[in-house]
């Protein structure tokens, strides 16, 4: 008994192809929350050129201009082409660029640094969206 090819990597493909569709529409829902949630927080410390969450490159940008950061920080995406040595430079700038970003909405910094784990990222631009900022601290008088 013999099989043709395409009796046996049919099927296969079909898995494939409907896991990859799978994938891709996964990808795209988180990009569009991710999007909608940095949109929010610009919108919420008033930052202009919210819209820009939505765009590639150009949310790195957003969220420099809501951490307070020079725009020239976004530049440094490009450090990721530096063999070995870039990726860690990227890491690095990414989380200083969400330490600010988080101390601008009067989180703790190290929130930020929680956005760099794919999983907790999930949960925690969402609250920084759209739970409740507690009140800025204010240093303590003394009389």
């Amino acid at each position: 008994m013999s099989l043709d090819n395409l009796d046996v990597y049919g099927p296969l493909f079909a898995i494939f192809g409907i896991f990859f569709l799978f994938l891709i529409i996964i990808g795209i829902a988180l990009y569009i929350y991710f999007a909608i949630a940095l949109m929010t927080i610009a919108k919420n410390t008033k930052t202009k050129h919210g819209w820009l969450a939505f765009i590639p490159i150009a949310n790195i940008y957003l969220m420099t201009q809501i951490g307070k950061l020079p725009g020239w920080y976004t530049f440094g995406i490009l450090l990721a082409f530096i063999p070995i040595l870039g990726p860690i430079l990227v890491i690095i700038l990414a989380g200083y660029i969400q330490w600010k970003l988080a101390e601008r909405i009067n989180r703790p910094g190290w929130w930020g640094i929680l956005l760099l784990i794919p999983i907790v990222k999930l949960i925690i631009i969402g609250v920084m969206a759209w739970g409740t900022a507690p009140a800025p601290s204010r240093p303590k008088r003394k009389k």
